[in-house]
This record gives C-alpha cells, sequence and structure tokens, in this order.
C-alpha cells in the first residue's frame, strides 16, 4: 500500500522560506522519479518540481525555477523542497508522488497524501 506524507508546510511572509519533505512507502522508492505537486482553491493540481530517480536531473515549473530546489534521499525514501523568496502566488497545498514516466507531468499513483499546506501572506 503506497503511503505518501507530507510535512513541513507554514505561514510565512513574503520573501521567505520554506523547507517540505515527503516520506514515500509501499514501492520502491530508488526506481521511481519523484515529484512535487501544489494546489490552490478553484485551481487544478500542477506539477512544480520533479527529480530522477538518483537525483542527476530535475524539473522545475517556470515560476520555481531560481526559487525552488528539489532534492531526495534515497535511503531515508524522502524527498524535500526547499522554498525560497516566497510569493503569495505560492499559496497551495504541497503534495508529492512518484512521476509516471521521466520526462513527464502524470503522477504515477492515485492515491495521494493529505498534503502540507504552505501560505505566503503579509
Amino acid at each position: 500500500q503506497v503511503q505518501l506524507v507530507e510535512s513541513g508546510g507554514g505561514v510565512v511572509q513574503p520573501g521567505g522560506s520554506l523547507k517540505l519533505s515527503c516520506t514515500a512507502s509501499g514501492f520502491t522508492f530508488s526506481k521511481y522519479a519523484m515529484s512535487w505537486y501544489r494546489q490552490s482553491p478553484g485551481k487544478e493540481r500542477e506539477l512544480v518540481a520533479a527529480t530522477t530517480t538518483f537525483g542527476g536531473d530535475t524539473f522545475y515549473e517556470d515560476s520555481a525555477k531560481g526559487r525552488f530546489t528539489i532534492s531526495r534521499d534515497n535511503p531515508k525514501n524522502t524527498i524535500y523542497l526547499q522554498m525560497n523568496n516566497l510569493k503569495p502566488d505560492d499559496t497551495a497545498v504541497y503534495y508529492c508522488n512518484a512521476l509516471l514516466k521521466w520526462p513527464g507531468v502524470s503522477p504515477k499513483y492515485d492515491s495521494w497524501g493529505q498534503g502540507t499546506q504552505v501560505t505566503v501572506s503579509s
């Protein structure tokens, strides 16, 4: 049974930073590209960042480039998203998932974790 547990969200002021974590279980973590998605109220869930199996290649959505950094620790079955210079438009619930294929945008698993709320507000 796939489990994805996100943490690290919070309320920050514009320009602030947060580091999100996602710990996965129920599948062979090191065999899959992993990804971060986010969903704002009234919007579709969108891919924010992704990384290949050993972190050798990464993808960032345009607004995240230069501000967000995705990384992974395979022995810990965990991925991270370091978010710097946060903007109000980054406000969303952030989720992780394995990536269906690389390159690509579709998640591999239909089940999602509870997500972690990021709120950027002054």
